[in-house]
């Protein structure tokens, strides 16, 4: 990438590649022992119990921040993979593009008419036949997407989906 990540960046990737090796779990269990064997030396005393509970809740308040920021990424960076095989594999609906922007109730649409395929071939393996193809599925909740070009020669109306009609 032509752009510098920023600082923060950097020191997240940094911090969550560091804190994800074997090494670093390593260190924390020698951490919480060395404060076990210590025990005794401070009398159990208050303190004592304090620097853990301390130590421990700084360490988890800032994790959860770098894991979400990490996540946030990752998902991301994800998102954007599945969408361009979407946009990349002919046939497929543009309007699965951005499906973790919808509502609920829109997602359940979408659940729902995959469910029904699933069922249907489930049905189509018990009578002995393939459960291959691509049957259309059309938003229940918004209109199919248009064509962003000219359906192809010689495709019969409906055959080919919501992109073929004209």
């Amino acid at each position: 990438m032509a752009e510098q990540s920023s600082v923060y960046t950097r020191t997240a990737r940094w911090i969550a590649q560091l804190s994800g090796r074997p090494i670093t779990f390593l260190l924390a269990v020698a951490s919480i022992v060395i404060w076990l064997i210590t025990g005794p030396v401070f009398a159990y005393s208050d303190t004592w119990q304090l620097v853990i509970n301390t130590g421990t809740t700084i360490v988890t308040f800032l994790m959860v921040f770098l894991i979400q920021n990490t996540q946030n990424r990752d998902t991301t960076a994800m998102q954007i993979k599945l969408d361009e095989l979407i946009r990349a594999t002919k046939g497929a609906h543009l309007s699965l593009l951005d499906l973790e922007e919808l509502e609920e109730k829109e997602l359940a649409a979408f659940v729902k008419q995959y469910e029904e395929l699933a069922t249907l071939g489930r049905k189509q393996l018990d009578k002995g036949k393939p459960d291959t193809g691509t049957p259309e599925i059309v938003s229940q909740t918004a209109p199919p997407e248009k064509s962003l070009s000219s359906p192809p020669k010689g495709s019969v109306r409906g055959r080919n989906g919501p992109a073929a009609e004209s």
